[in-house]
């Protein structure tokens, strides 16, 4: 061993001291498994077949909209528990907390993997009234006849719903878990955004 740090490890030792890494009884720390999430990797394209923005009318999406800006990439499905008691909540208080910072923006994805006639477009709507979430959502369907999942899934990894993507202005993914500590990353990205 040289006494190099890897860039991966710089990044979890950075996810560890920013306290972006969750904590509590969802887990602490990185994924659970190396098998799990993309950190330090240049973030992939965002997949969604159909898109509503911040009102619910039927949108678009590209991901030159988030050019340069601190995403926050929140991961669902309609019927997750774990969604609806830590997910939507904790992305609630982001935002009020960063409300009218052009520097961040924040994204809600159903990637769905089950309960395909279930977890379906019309659920976006309801979730955004429901939380009051005044961003875009899309969702992403994956395939009820092959693997289940979505192409957002594949592409970042993720290991489920609920789900959180941290993606930089450079657009490198820095955080990439279940859950996230809202105040610690609220007091991390104040401090990045001024």
């Amino acid at each position: 061993m040289n006494g190099r740090i890897s860039r991966r490890s710089a990044l979890r030792t950075l996810g560890a001291a920013t306290g972006l890494y969750a904590v509590g009884s969802l887990g602490a720390g990185p994924a659970a498994s190396s098998r799990y999430g993309i950190v330090g990797k240049q973030a992939p394209d965002i997949s969604g077949t159909s898109w509503i923005d911040a009102q619910g009318r039927p949108s678009k999406f590209h991901m030159s909209e988030l050019e340069g800006r601190w995403v926050y990439l929140k991961c669902f499905q309609s019927w997750c528990p774990g969604c609806h008691e830590y997910g939507f909540p904790t992305l609630k208080r982001v935002l009020d907390a960063l409300a009218g910072r052009d520097e961040f923006v924040a994204l809600g994805l159903q990637t769905v993997f089950e309960g395909f006639g279930i977890n379906t477009v019309d659920k976006m709507r309801e979730i955004q009234q429901t939380y009051s979430l005044a961003i875009k959502m899309g969702h992403d369907r994956g395939d009820p006849d092959g693997d289940h999942l979505p192409a957002t899934m594949r592409r970042y990894r993720t290991g489920g719903t609920p789900w959180v993507v941290i993606i930089s202005p450079e657009r490198q993914v820095i955080y990439n878990d279940y859950h996230i500590d809202a105040d610690r990353f609220i007091e991390f990205l104040t401090t990045k955004i001024g």
